[in-house]
């Protein structure tokens, strides 16, 4: 049972329950039973101020208490069930305040607070009072335990926090067991009524008295939580409490209590008790949704949904949507119905109903439930239509982003198709349109206009839904398109279209069949080969670069109809290596040297050929031309001997850059007997190196054992009894013989003699 003990300047006690109703009350003061027969009664010398019962005290158990007068008595009782009375001090005037905790006594007089260790019946300190300046019957000492070895001490505008330590042995002596150490002392704004611990923290009671000109003026006490620190506090929270008459209180008129284990405070004045208690979460939103405060008050109910008692994180969210919708934030409040309505779908659809009044349908589409959590189809189609009467691009993100499924295909269909009535030719509509029959899986109305509009993703569209039966009437149309892609796409399927079909169609566009059939021979040069005949005249209108590679590297190319379109055309360098390839070189030759003019393409040719009737031809071609004679100088050195073309010319001609020729003619011979010295070296050096290997090779030993054996007559070449004398000859060519099988000529293999002499020609001979 809970209850508050009240006493009054007329020494009438007050029971009061925790609602502030009186319970019981007493006349006189005395230890009394309140639920028990048991008592206490003593008249005292002087009033008694304090009475401290032990923290063990109960309605059935009550052994030891304390006193407070002019004298600390301590009340036990013995195994006789009668009272002892102790003096546990004196003669230090009135004493204001008495604490008790364990084994720990602490009491406050006019000089300062002792600690009593009731175990040991020692005293342990004395913590003497700071600003003895101040009436001690005015500004009286507050005292509280934070736990059994701590002590907070209140005095005037100071607190100090005493902690009670195990004194070493070795250093007792004549001292007590246990002594106190200051951790924390600081000075406060204002003059200290009450503490009471909260957790780390203190809950400090403040009497507050600012000086005016003319007059002290007393404000509203302060309720403050305090962080102590060893030399300073932090403050936490502070709160101005108002009690009636406030203004004519003093501080020994407050009182601060608290219930441990509760976290209930009392704050006593002469008019009022204030019952205090620590904020919950509830009391935090309260606040911020007070405060307008919608956002930290829905995270702060996330967070802590599970301790709130008196609200609903779904309420909250809904009152913050109406907040934002009231703000006029159609957006945001768009974007909080997500995290808000969860899975609640009657929320939802009453949400898009409000957003539709308000005609921001927009606004709620983009966070609309589309995963396994879905709305029906209906609201999705509201919303379509809403789009599709003010906002195609609108209309058509929402069809690119939402999954088909969401909606009635075909009524959406139904109405693109009504408002393309209207406009035709809209590439958005027209978009949409083939996006929605692809969903529909009627790919080649979707086709028909992805290439219309010449759409990009018509190439992605074939390849995902196998639409090449499809598309062999619309190839023209792809390639218009995109000549490469399609062509690309068109070889890259040819099991699905075949090449035949593919020039079928492009017959009648011979510019796209020459792209088509030209990639086609890069890939493989046999493929297309019925069609090499036609490329040809392809290759000769449309892409002449390309012609002179693709007749080297085609075996498949009539060489009479190319001449023939070549010669046509006058296409030279085509047509002499047409003449070359059939045989006709001399006749190649001298297309070069008469309608090229161009020596050296033509010593280039000769080169190629590598044929002295040629260079013959060559020669006699250019002895007139002194520009001919030299670039033949300056290239023919490695292939025909200069003194040749040099004999052959007139005297008296003159040659352009004849000494530069003729030094050029030096050092390539030069070079060359550089070259053939260095082979020379080269040769030797590797002939030397490699018969070195092999007489080492010759000169290793050859394994014998017992799995060898004679090819003579083919007995196991190693005697059954190895104590015997034997002779064993091994060829290097590891053909082995017992020596008595072989001629008494045995110098050579008779194996590998009979097919060539050289390998067996030396041997190798083991005896024992």
């Amino acid at each position: 049972c809970t209850f508050l003990a009240l006493g009054t300047h007329f020494g009438k006690v007050f029971l009061l329950d925790i609602q502030g109703n009186v319970t019981q009350k007493f006349e006189i003061v005395q230890v009394f039973g309140l639920y028990t027969r048991e008592g206490f009664h003593e008249n005292f010398d002087c009033p008694i101020k304090v009475v401290a019962l032990h923290p063990q005290f109960t309605k059935s158990n009550y052994k030891q208490f304390v006193t407070g007068g002019n004298k600390l008595l301590l009340y036990e009782r013995n195994w006789l069930n009668r009272w002892k009375t102790s003096v546990l001090h004196e003669g230090e005037g009135i004493i204001t305040n008495i604490q008790w905790r364990a084994n720990l006594i602490a009491w406050a007089n006019n000089v300062g607070v002792k600690i009593y260790d009731i175990s040991t019946k020692q005293r342990i300190t004395n913590v003497l009072r700071d600003n003895v300046s101040l009436r001690p019957d005015m500004y009286p000492c507050s005292l509280c335990w934070k736990d059994n070895t701590t002590l907070i001490v209140g005095w005037g505008t100071s607190i100090k926090m005493c902690v009670v330590k195990e004194r070493n042995p070795t250093e007792m002596r004549d001292l007590p067991s246990r002594y106190v150490e200051i951790v924390s002392a600081f000075e406060t704004e204002f003059f200290i009524s009450g503490l009471a611990p909260l957790a780390d923290q203190l809950v400090t009671l403040f009497f507050v008295k600012e000086n005016s000109e003319h007059m002290d003026f007393r404000a509203r006490p302060r309720l403050d939580i305090i962080q102590p620190l060893p030399e300073s506090c932090e403050e936490i929270s502070s709160d101005a409490l108002t009690v009636r008459n406030f203004q004519d209180n003093e501080c020994r008129d407050y009182r601060l209590e608290h219930s441990e284990g509760e976290s209930l405070f009392y704050i006593i004045s002469p008019k009022d008790i204030v019952v205090a208690k620590e904020r919950d979460q509830d009391d935090h939103i309260d606040w911020l949704l007070e405060k307008k405060k919608y956002e930290e008050a829905l995270m702060a109910a996330e967070i802590s949904f599970k301790n709130i008692k008196r609200h609903d994180v779904q309420k909250i969210g809904m009152s913050y949507i109406n907040h934002l919708v009231e703000k006029g934030d159609y957006d945001g409040a768009a974007r909080k119905c997500q995290k808000v309505l969860g899975k609640n779908m009657e929320l939802w659809e009453n949400e898009v109903y409000r957003f539709k009044t308000i005609g921001q349908l927009k606004a709620i589409s983009l966070y609309l439930p589309r995963g396994d959590l879905r709305l029906r189809p209906a609201i999705y189609e509201v919303i379509l239509h809403e789009f599709l009467k003010t906002d195609y691009e609108g209309f058509a993100t929402l069809i690119r982003e939402w999954p088909g499924e969401l909606y009635n295909n075909m009524t959406i269909v139904q109405a693109v198709l009504d408002h393309l009535k209207i406009d035709p030719t809209n590439r958005t509509l027209l978009t949409t349109l083939a996006e929605l029959y692809t969903y529909d899986q009627r790919y080649d109305r979707a086709l028909e206009i992805y290439l219309k509009l010449r759409h990009k993703d018509v190439y992605q569209l074939i390849h995902k839904h196998n639409l090449f039966s499809s598309i062999e009437d619309k190839i023209v149309l792809l390639m218009d398109f995109d000549t490469e892609k399609a062509v690309d796409m068109l070889l890259d399927n040819e099991d699905k279209i075949s090449v035949y079909r593919v020039v079928e169609e492009l017959a009648d566009r011979p510019e796209l069949l020459h792209v088509y059939l030209h990639k086609l021979f890069k890939r493989d040069h046999h493929k297309g080969q019925k069609y090499h005949e036609r490329q040809i005249g392809l290759y000769a209108e449309y892409d002449r670069p390309n012609l002179l590679p693709f007749l080297r590297d085609s075996t498949h190319c009539p060489l009479e109809k190319a001449l023939e379109i070549c010669q046509q055309r006058s296409f030279v360098e085509e047509t002499v290596f047409l003449l070359s390839r059939m045989g006709n070189c001399r006749r190649a030759l001298q297309m070069i040297m008469e309608e090229l003019a161009d020596v050296d393409k033509a010593i280039e040719f000769a080169k190629e050929q590598d044929d002295a009737e040629l260079w013959e031809d060559l020669i006699s071609y250019s002895i007139d031309k002194p520009p001919f004679i030299t670039g033949l100088l300056n290239n023919i050195g490695t292939h025909v001997d200069p003194i040749l073309l040099i004999h052959r010319i007139k005297e008296g001609m003159e040659i352009p850059n004849l000494r530069d020729s003729l030094v050029k003619i030096l050092q390539d011979y030069n070079l060359q007997i550089l070259l053939r010295e260095g082979c020379k070296k080269i040769l030797v050096a590797d002939s030397l190196s490699l018969l070195q290997k092999m007489h080492r090779t010759q000169m290793r030993g050859v394994r014998v054992d017992e799995e060898n054996i004679c090819e003579s007559c083919h007995a196991t070449i190693l005697p059954s009894d190895m104590a015997k004398p034997f002779s064993v000859v091994v060829f290097h060519c590891r053909h082995m013989f017992h020596k008595e099988c072989l001629p008494s000529s045995g110098t050579f293999c008779n194996i590998c003699s009979a097919k060539r002499r050289g390998p067996g020609s030396g041997i190798l001979e083991m005896k024992k």
